[in-house]
């Protein structure tokens, strides 16, 4: 079985930063591409920024410039270093990762969503 594990949501004042980590686990292969999303309540889910196995990042407009992806491989772990947090990034951010297990099988996986509030 695979897991995606979040961490690093909570709260900060705007204009702070939180660095959000997660991590894969199990039976894992290889892993492609990782992202990140965040989805408002009532709202779909969007991307924010995405990491090909080789490094190369993409981001939404609307996080340029503020947020970095990365990842380290040998720990099957992407993160998000999310910088000048304004109230809108305040929502439930959710990884996922495209794997392919122990098994030959290749799925995308997602975490269990974590928090960010921004708020003095």
């Amino acid at each position: 079985q695979v897991q995606l594990v979040e961490s690093g949501g909570g709260l900060v004042q705007p204009g702070g930063s939180l660095r959000l980590s997660c991590a894969a686990s199990g039976m894992i292969s290889s892993i492609h591409g990782m992202g990140w999303y965040r989805q408002a309540p009532g709202k779909q889910r969007e991307l924010v920024a995405a990491i090909t196995s080789g490094g190369m990042a993409n981001y939404a407009d609307s996080v340029k410039g503020r947020f970095t992806i990365s990842r380290e491989n040998a720990k099957n772990t992407v993160y998000l270093q999310m910088n000048s947090l304004k109230p809108e990034d305040a929502v439930v951010y959710y990884c996922n990762a495209d794997i392919v297990t122990g098994w030959a099988t290749r799925a995308v996986y997602w975490g269990q969503g974590t928090q960010v509030t921004v708020s003095s």
